[in-house]
């Protein structure tokens, strides 16, 4: 059974549809590669499937559970996280409050000592532990990016959606972060990521899903969509024919 069903989803702005039916599953175990030209739908159908926008007409349903329209806080506690693009810490606390916070987010259940351990837990896991009880601002791209990660895998995420975690960085920072989203997925965490990077995409991705113009084009096989006509016209190019 597919973890994740997203079922003729459409999202309009304006009676602009962004998504236009949208039908995409993900599995146990995945990392899928979610890419596309820009103003695809990547990022909205993120949006929609973690609650920060209710899609117009659609389903969506997590663990057999529909979450389409449902608060963000409530997708999480179900054991569904995202990163953004551009990192987004509480920039007046430190690295340890940051983590902290999402580590009760994810369970409300956890004593004030139980959440710092498990915040210090997915720092260390970050390699940010020198930084535990610095401000975040002492922190460059690439570590916020991280921070970023930390906060995620501090709601004990089973599905965790990346948006670009790329974007920004240089080539050791881009070997690095691939590093760790293989640990994350060896952890036992299926993965969605969205990245403009075809090499990080292919290298990562059990399967590739394309999106062009808020529709699936394609889905499958890495070295598959990489060769099919659709994709290369509508994506990557001549350079790949």
């Amino acid at each position: 059974m597919a973890m994740l069903i997203c079922e003729n989803v459409v999202k309009e702005f304006g009676g602009v549809q962004a998504l236009a039916g949208v039908n995409m599953q993900v599995h146990e175990g995945e990392i899928v590669g979610l890419v596309g030209p820009n103003g695809s739908g990547k990022s909205t159908l993120i949006n929609n499937v973690t609650g920060q926008y209710v899609p117009t007409s659609g389903r969506i349903t997590f663990l057999g559970q529909r979450i389409d329209g449902k608060e963000p806080h409530t997708i999480s506690h179900l054991g569904l996280a995202r990163t953004y693009q551009i990192p987004r810490p509480f920039a007046t606390m430190t690295v340890l409050e940051n983590v902290e916070i999402s580590s009760v987010f994810g369970r409300v259940d956890r004593s004030p000592t139980e959440a710092i351990d498990e915040a210090l837990k997915w720092i260390e896991f970050a390699g940010l532990s020198e930084y535990a009880y610095a401000p975040v601002t002492k922190l460059n791209l690439h570590q916020r990016k991280f921070l970023e990660l930390a906060r995620a895998l501090a709601t004990e995420p089973r599905l965790l959606m990346l948006d670009e975690v790329m974007a920004g960085l240089n080539p050791a920072e881009i070997d690095e972060s691939v590093k760790m989203i293989r640990r994350i997925h060896e952890s036992g965490v299926t993965i969605v990521i969205v990245e403009h990077l075809m090499r990080v995409v292919t290298s990562l991705s059990t399967r590739i899903v394309v999106l062009d113009q808020g529709v699936v084009i394609a889905d499958g096989d890495p070295q598959d969509v990489m060769q099919d006509a659709h994709v290369i016209s509508a994506y990557l190019g001549r350079d790949y024919a």
